[in-house]
């Protein structure tokens, strides 16, 4: 670990300790990848300084932080350094185009756009490359432009998982890289604040729906686009918002890009804890309620995110190392895994283990 203030402190470093308020409430927990808003917020409570994980610190090969953390595996391999070059310049590409689209008037080129990002999907030849891609770049960029770029590539992987026909995955690549588009129009002080939104700050951040497709509706696009900003954050049983509408009101590209966007954000560090692994995210789907999603699209999505990990090396919350050897189909948050020692421990039935992250 080192010591670094907080004014030299950049995205994709990881804290190496809680950082405290004076009164005691933790602002940011350990093992988390900080963003641009993260860094703000330790500067609004007034942090000095953080302890930071050092990367050229040497390991104790006798503890378990010997073995590299997967996501150093995959940063370190040169299918990362590739995707990571590829998705910048799309990023950058897909930046200027909304911006210009939303402030000064010009020409929303969606073909272009489409071509762009059809490409970088292209470039992942299985969907574990592409959601480990996803999964680290979040460590670099988490702007409303990378959330947005990472929808349209998880809606297409959706996509090719539903079977759907060509021209339908290219409609849904493009609802995902436009759904947030109306959050250009709410203030960047208000969408990074380090602390909780008021009332009226919330307001005006949920009113983003509505401004995306108001923004939209001028464009000669497929109208399930303009949709998917207006509805993307509704759900069938009603909980959404803005209009509160249910399954029978609902289009079924929203209902894509609902769980892509979900999927996205929960894989984001927050200010109370680190980026969540793919089971996690699975738990958290399954504990919420999968009456929210349509069950088709839900289903399948958890199913196959479970099913990219099988036979993979995890750690589990006791500190244990493990391989997927089955996936529980009515519990796919909790499978069977197999210990060093070559026993089993069915997660289904251990409810005060869960995965903690992929090794």
């Amino acid at each position: 670990m080192k010591k670094v203030t907080v004014n030299k402190l950049e995205p994709g470093m990881v804290t190496a300790e809680q950082i405290l308020t004076k009164n005691g409430q933790m602002i940011v927990d350990k093992g988390v990848t900080l963003t641009r808003p993260l860094i703000m917020r330790l500067s609004f409570y007034c942090v000095l300084e953080v302890g930071i994980e050092d990367p050229d610190e040497p390991k104790d090969p006798e503890t378990p932080h010997f073995i590299p953390a997967y996501s150093q595996k995959v940063k370190a391999s040169k299918e990362f350094q590739t995707f990571q070059f590829d998705h910048s310049f799309v990023l950058n590409s897909l930046k200027s185009s909304m911006e210009g689209y939303v402030f000064h008037n010009q020409p929303l080129d969606t073909d272009d756009l489409l071509e762009q990002t059809v490409k970088l999907f292209n470039s992942c030849k299985t969907s574990l490359e592409l959601f480990d891609m996803l999964h680290n770049m979040r460590a670099y960029d988490d702007s409303t432009h990378a959330h947005s770029l990472n929808v349209a590539l998880i809606c297409r992987r959706i996509g090719k998982w539903l079977k759907v026909d060509a021209a339908t995955l290219d409609t849904l690549t493009l609802c995902g890289l436009l759904h947030d588009i109306g959050k250009l129009k709410i203030p960047d002080e208000i969408l990074n604040k380090p602390g909780k939104y008021t009332d009226e700050e919330f307001d005006l951040v949920k009113r983003h729906t509505k401004f995306g497709y108001e923004l939209l509706k001028p464009l000669n696009i497929d109208p399930h686009i303009k949709k998917a900003a207006l509805l993307h954050h509704e759900r069938c049983d009603g909980s959404g918002y803005p209009l509160k509408a249910t399954q029978k009101d609902l289009d079924d590209f929203s209902m894509v890009v609902a769980i892509a966007d979900v999927y996205d954000a929960m894989t984001a560090a927050r200010s109370y804890r680190a980026p969540l692994c793919p089971f996690q995210v699975i738990e958290r789907f399954e504990q919420e309620g999968l009456q929210k999603y349509k069950p088709k699209f839900i289903l399948t999505f958890l199913q196959h995110i479970a099913s990219t990990y099988q036979n993979n090396r995890v750690l589990l919350s006791n500190g244990q190392s493990a391989n997927i050897v089955m996936l529980n189909q009515q519990h796919l948050a909790r499978p069977i895994v197999q210990l060093n020692d070559n026993s089993c421990i069915d997660l289904s039935t251990r409810l005060d283990l869960h995965i903690q992250s992929i090794l």
